[in-house]
Order: structure tokens, then C-alpha cells, then sequence
């Protein structure tokens, strides 16, 4: 939600097809100061192409902790979509920073959950720096180890 705050007109995508989990999510992003639930946007599951073609539609996918996403951060990179990321301890919260070495994106790994939220703020203000990162990745990952 910090995030939200920091970046005019920016909204954050969550899987969520539960109407009670999704009214939950708008009223705990309103209490943390995100007055306009229209910035959070909830989408349930949807067929393969039309999965993979969301990621398309963002800017940036914010990797979680204290679990990263695996698959999924995997998926959004196959189609594209940079990922930042912010490892932990166990191998469920590194995942995101060995995806993002292998494809040649170290820059995205930041050192703690302050600088991750700082680097969010700074990708989503430069978007030249991100579509660079995005050209990056889209030539790494059909290049890359396999």
C-alpha cells in the first residue's frame, strides 16, 4: 500500500476470486490510506494465453515475501514482464533472486524490504529505465540457460 501511495495513478493486480478475500483486500488498502478501491484490481483464474497476456498489460511484478512467487514470477518473466524481487532466508523466499540471475536481470534483487520498496517507487517513475530492463528480458529469456 505504501507503494500505492508513493506512485500517482499506479494499481496493483492480486489473484483473488473470492468475494469476501476481495472486499477484505479493498477495505484493509483503504485503512492503510488507499481510498479508491478501483486501485486494486482482483482477477480469478483464467485460461493459459489469457494468463500470460495479463502480465503483458503491467509494468512491474512485485515478487512477495516472505514466499516468492516461483511458478508464477517464472510465468510473468516468460511473458516479459520484469519482476523485483527481495530474497529471504529459505529457499520458498529465494526463488524470485535465482529467476532473476538466470536471466540476466540482476538489478531487480534488492538487498532488503526497504529497497525494494524504494526501488518500485524509482522503476514506476522511470519508465525508460524499465522498458530497458523489459528489452533486456525479452532477448535474456530466449537466450538464457534453459
Amino acid at each position: 500500500m505504501r507503494i500505492l501511495k508513493r506512485v500517482e495513478g499506479s494499481v496493483l493486480f492480486l489473484y483473488a476470486d473470492n468475494p469476501t478475500a476481495i472486499a477484505n483486500l479493498k477495505r484493509e488498502a483503504a485503512a492503510r490510506g488507499v481510498v479508491d478501491g478501483a486501485r486494486v484490481i482482483c482477477g480469478g483464474c483464467v485460461a493459459g494465453p489469457e494468463y500470460l497476456a495479463r502480465f503483458r498489460a503491467a509494468g512491474l511484478f512485485l515478487d512477495t515475501l516472505p514466499f516468492n512467487a516461483g511458478t508464477t514470477a517464472s510465468d510473468a518473466l516468460w511473458a516479459g514482464l520484469p519482476v523485483l524481487t527481495c530474497p529471504g532466508e529459505t529457499f520458498a523466499a529465494r526463488m524470485g533472486a535465482s529467476l532473476l540471475q538466470a536471466v540476466g536481470l540482476p538489478e531487480l534483487i534488492a538487498a532488503t524490504p526497504a529497497d525494494y520498496e524504494d526501488m518500485a517507487v524509482a522503476l514506476a517513475q522511470d519508465p525508460a529505465r524499465l522498458a530497458r530492463m523489459t528489452v533486456t528480458l525479452d532477448h535474456n529469456r530466449l537466450s538464457g540457460p534453459p
